[in-house]
């Protein structure tokens, strides 16, 4: 059985009681940052080893740790913060656990662009998730598509590349659109920052963020509704 466990994208308090006992009762937990991982681990008083799995060895690994699943080992899938596969590392072992027809648990828990949705205070009926935009090649061309979104668009972002995608999202979207951004989700110093496209990249021009970040953006049906 391979788990898909999903941790607290910031208070450690944000996990479920199914989570704990199964991190206990698995024989090893693949992390994506053992050391972040550790931490969660020691919190709780869990014992169980820890093993990494990240971007840059998931290739090389996620079919022989799947052959090793299907031989009877009871294996729990982390990232560091948040669903695996949601912008994480995961989809390429459960990918792989699904080939071989192991059984894959994902346990239901914490992602950071749910309460981002609904605290934007945008339409969060239907929505697009488009997760990290290309740094480089492509990336306008997501852009364009972006603009033509007629449902709520969520995007991750980080904190150094945060005022210029919003600049570039105004100039491309629409300097009026509406959008907000979230930050620090279930942490101290949790912050949205609602305001038009054009405002959040001026706001942020001036206040240089820390932390996660959700970029929440006004699709055309919300921009018909208001007008």
């Amino acid at each position: 059985m391979l788990y898909v466990v999903p941790t607290p994208v910031g208070n450690l308090e944000d996990i479920t009681l199914r989570a704990l006992r199964v991190l206990r009762e698995v024989e090893l937990v693949l992390a994506e940052d053992t050391r972040t991982t550790s931490v969660l681990l020691k919190h709780y008083d869990i014992h169980t080893p820890l093993r990494s799995h990240h971007k840059f060895n998931e290739h090389a690994t996620s079919a022989s740790l799947a052959e090793q699943i299907a031989a009877g080992k009871e294996v729990a899938l982390v990232s560091d913060a948040g669903t695996p596969g949601i912008s994480d590392p995961g989809f390429m072992l459960v990918r792989a656990c699904v080939e071989k027809g192991v059984e894959v648990q994902c346990l239901p828990g914490a992602t950071a662009f749910v309460p981002a949705l609904v605290d934007s205070g945008l339409p969060c009926d239907r929505f697009y998730f488009e997760g990290f935009l290309p740094q480089k090649k492509g990336r306008q061309t997501r852009l364009q598509l972006l603009a033509k979104a007629e449902h709520t668009v969520i995007i991750y972002e980080s904190p150094f590349r945060l005022q210029k995608t919003l600049q570039q999202l105004a100039d491309t979207i629409g300097k009026d659109r509406r959008a907000s951004v979230s930050r620090e989700i279930s942490k101290l110093h949790e912050q949205t920052v609602r305001g038009t496209l054009q405002q959040l990249a001026d706001y942020f021009g001036e206040n240089p963020p820390k932390g996660e970040i959700v970029i929440i953006v006004e699709g055309q049906n919300g921009k018909q509704e208001q007008e």
